[in-house]
């Protein structure tokens, strides 16, 4: 008689998700709404401080400050950036 431990093992192998699945519907960008620096970062492929380098020369959105301590960016611009670059 098999474990109840290696019965759970193997539900859960045999109902999970493939990694690229998970993957992409953990990264999924949504439409509309705002967006902390880790979500920006998990679309774009650079580091923190080449987001921000980018930021100060212009060429990738600018962040909007919500609160004193609070920055994020509008989904819709990084569509639109994102769109861009492929145009390029």
């Amino acid at each position: 008689m098999p474990s109840i431990r290696s019965t759970v093992a193997e539900m859960v192998t045999s109902c999970s998700v493939a990694p690229a699945m998970q993957m992409a519907i953990t990264l999924a960008l949504p439409e509309t709404g705002f967006l902390r620096q880790a979500q920006v970062l998990a679309f774009v492929p650079f580091s923190k401080s080449t987001l921000w380098r980018r930021v100060q020369e212009g060429s990738f959105p600018a962040p909007i400050k919500l609160s004193v301590r609070v920055t994020a960016w509008r989904a819709e611009d990084i569509r639109h950036w994102i769109a861009q670059q492929g145009l390029r």
